[in-house]
């Protein structure tokens, strides 16, 4: 039997998180959206989390799930029928890389429409982490798999940002969930210009149909967008209609698109549609990159060592954020 690659540690000893569980719930999140800070120790392959701090644990990290949760919505419904969710399953543990260049732009890549997972959807290069993996490798690993991009060692710093709670389908209404997931996104600042690393990009057409560099002012729009609320207006006065982008053809050649601006503000829908738009966990991945980007400027480090985050600030500073956007920082 595979190794639990969740492990929560709600008594003296971790056990394995329960596929039919919300994560948040078991750690005793409480009520409310959160981010919920969680104590975690971010092992070989595997994270154990707590809500309070343990022997091991080496950062604390926010947690946050999204408001449809449907694992926090089957939690309240303790005498449902869920014969379609497994009993002797665990949650999954994924890795993503919210890779910033040097003029502070963030990788986006838009995953194919044939995949079985998440099609259409805008998201940061990422997947599973592997055995024995560390998180870090596994990154970079996915960040190579999906971009071509492998960043010299010594010219990146890195450091943990936040750990989302993933289900797919992202509503009961769609169906019962097929997946779930923990992931765990990595800030990796690299020291090269976004014109550096974008003329080493080679996506990987199976998995990638389009990608673009996402500045500050668009990316607080976005993250600014919840499902289910409007994007504060101060925000959109100044953006553009459209963000460039770069799409795949069916023959594998490259050309430039102009991607409106109104489709990465899209919410998640209440019925299973594959339109595109930004994954709800990119956002809270957005947000957690700009608070950092306002309060913290790491230096060089090199590879596998990090940089500690400092204390989160409660939330973004949208005036602040919005004064900036004529100069996209």
């Amino acid at each position: 039997m595979a190794a639990a690659r969740v492990l929560l540690l709600l008594s003296e000893h971790p056990e394995s998180a329960s596929f039919a569980r919300s994560v948040c719930g078991l750690l005793g999140a409480g009520p409310g959206l959160g981010p919920w800070p969680i104590h975690c120790s971010l092992k070989r392959g595997q994270l154990v989390l707590s809500d309070k701090p343990f022997l091991g644990a080496s950062a604390r990290l926010p947690l946050q799930r999204p408001p449809f949760c449907p694992f926090a919505a089957l939690d309240q419904q303790p005498g449902a029928s869920m014969p379609e969710l497994p009993t002797n399953r665990g949650v999954d543990l994924g890795v993503a890389v919210i890779l910033q260049s040097r003029d502070e732009t963030v990788l986006l890549t838009r995953r194919t429409s044939t995949l079985s997972l998440s099609p259409n959807l805008w998201v940061p290069p990422g997947g599973h982490a592997e055995p024995e993996e560390e998180l870090l490798d596994a990154g970079l690993r996915e960040l190579w798999e999906e971009s071509g991009l492998q960043l010299p060692q010594g010219q990146f710093s890195w450091v943990p940002l936040g750990l989302w709670e993933s289900a797919y389908p992202p509503r009961l209404s769609w169906g019962f969930p097929k997946y779930h997931h923990i992931v765990l996104y990595l800030l990796v600042i690299s020291q090269e210009s976004q014109q550096q690393l974008q003329a080493r990009i080679q996506p990987n057409p199976s998995e990638v149909s389009a990608f673009m560099w996402l500045r500050p002012d668009v990316a607080a729009a976005v993250a600014a967008t919840e499902d289910g609320t409007g994007t504060a207006r101060t925000l959109l006065q100044d953006l553009p209609l459209s963000v460039p982008a770069v799409e795949l053809q069916e023959d594998g050649a490259a050309r430039s698109l102009d991607l409106p601006t109104s489709t990465l503000l899209r919410t998640t829908p209440t019925t299973a549609e594959s339109k595109e738009r930004v994954s709800t966990g990119t956002k809270f991945a957005l947000r957690l990159w700009l608070q950092h980007l306002g309060s913290v400027t790491p230096p060089p480090c090199d590879r596998g060592a990090h940089v500690d985050p400092g204390p989160a600030k409660e939330k973004m500073n949208i005036d602040r954020l919005s004064s900036s956007q004529g100069s996209g920082k």
